[in-house]
């Protein structure tokens, strides 16, 4: 059967009025042969035309359209990520067959390639394969450029189908309900696939969420670590920022990008996804320091304060944030257990000589985003007392919520 696949793929023919990423006048190439056997393998027989990493006039041309930004579509993953609803095993599967079936049955497929991350070590190269060029525009927009070739040598990339012109009501066949008819996101981590139905590619909020829920095992396992962070860069400085949603909305304007997430290695730190703004860097430097923002305001942590290695892992892994933990500080679906990330957080800083520190967004008299923003900039260059709370009841908070979430914490871990 796969031979057949295989085989139907290699002879298909582009209309030969439109020019095809490697055809050459007289057929075809290596390159688009190898293209088509490489669809094959993920289902998707190529009927008329291929057309790969188009740039966005190419898309214009073939009809592409800015699709409004919407938001709140179901978001279905099977696979450890918490905060997400399930998808089951059959119905995931059930649904990649009607989808590849679908764009195998279209005329024009066009495939896109890029990466989240954008080093050779931690990134996750990524393959968008689509039965329209709108999709395609909107994730080329996100994503990360990569060499060519680098999917085919990848052996962790994740493959997004993008089927804007499915029926609207696949997701009710396969049991999902029919709260999607407009559109829908599934993912299935174990397989490193992400299906977008519908209208559901232009809710790009939901579609990055999956994507890091998708990609950070594979972050993981190459060393990096995947962190709700954000970047504020302040002169030769890159500090790497937690922080409650309501107060990151305030400094907004100050930071690098106003996406959660960045990819933390050896090499440096990078955004998870490209930035609006060209003119910055897709990968910086070390962070010169660390600095976790919590919302206290029984004023119990002072304004601001330095932290071990073992305290800042502490705190990340409590999330504290105005009475309530948020471990990690991650808000979103994830993958990855927040006791492992401190962990390896507390190795990296130890081994990278990070500095730490703890930031009372309301042990201020005018918390600001400006403010803030200044106070953090401030802790590099102050001599900034260690961290020591006014009093015994948080210290015991923090104690009973951690030691009931989790069995052991590292001796190095400490309040």
């Amino acid at each position: 059967m796969i031979g057949n696949l295989l085989a139907r793929s290699a002879i298909s023919r582009p209309n030969s009025s439109q020019p095809f990423f490697g055809l050459t006048r007289f057929g075809w190439s290596w390159r688009s042969y190898g293209l088509n056997c490489a669809l094959a393998g993920k289902g998707v027989i190529v009927k008329d035309n291929a057309f790969l990493n188009l740039k966005s006039s190419e898309l214009f041309q073939k009809g592409a359209i800015v699709a409004e930004f919407l938001s709140g579509f179901p978001i279905h993953v099977r696979g450890n990520a918490r905060g997400l609803s399930e998808i089951s095993k059959p119905q995931f599967t059930k649904l990649l067959k009607q989808v590849t079936s679908h764009i195998s049955s279209i005329s024009n497929i066009y495939v896109h390639d890029g990466a989240i991350g954008s080093t050779s070590k931690c990134d996750v190269k990524i393959r968008i394969i689509s039965d329209g060029p709108s999709s395609v525009l909107a994730f080329s927009n996100i994503i990360w450029e990569t060499p060519a070739r680098a999917i085919s040598r990848d052996s962790c990339s994740l493959t997004v189908y993008a089927a804007e012109f499915i029926s609207p009501g696949v997701g009710n066949t396969i049991g999902l309900g029919t709260g999607g008819d407009n559109g829908f996101i599934a993912a299935d981590i174990e397989r490193s696939m992400l299906i977008l139905c519908g209208k559901a590619f232009s809710d790009t909020n939901g579609t990055k969420e999956t994507l890091v829920a998708l990609s950070e095992p594979v972050i993981f396992a190459r060393g990096g670590l995947p962190l709700p962070a954000r970047l504020l860069v302040s002169g030769d400085s890159v500090i790497l920022l937690f922080a409650p949603e309501d107060v990151i909305q305030n400094c907004a304007a100050f930071l690098v990008s106003g996406d959660a997430g960045v990819i933390l290695s050896s090499e440096g730190v990078m955004p998870y996804f490209r930035m609006e703004n060209t003119n910055v860097p897709n990968l910086f430097k070390l962070p010169s320091a660390i600095v976790l923002v919590t919302s206290d305001g029984s004023r119990t942590i002072p304004s601001a304060s330095k932290l071990s290695p073992g305290q800042a892992a502490y705190h990340f892994l409590a999330g504290y944030q105005d009475g309530k933990f948020v471990p990690a500080f991650h808000k979103g679906p994830s993958s990855i257990d927040p006791l492992e990330l401190a962990k390896a957080l507390l190795y990296m800083l130890k081994e990278q000589h990070i500095p730490s520190f703890l930031v009372n967004a309301k042990g201020t008299e005018s918390p600001s985003g400006k403010d803030l923003v200044t106070l953090v900039e401030s802790t590099l260059s102050m001599d900034i007392p260690p961290f020591q709370a006014r009093g015994g009841g948080l210290k015991r908070r923090y104690e009973s919520f951690l030691s009931r979430k989790y069995e052991q914490l590292l001796e190095d871990f400490s309040f």
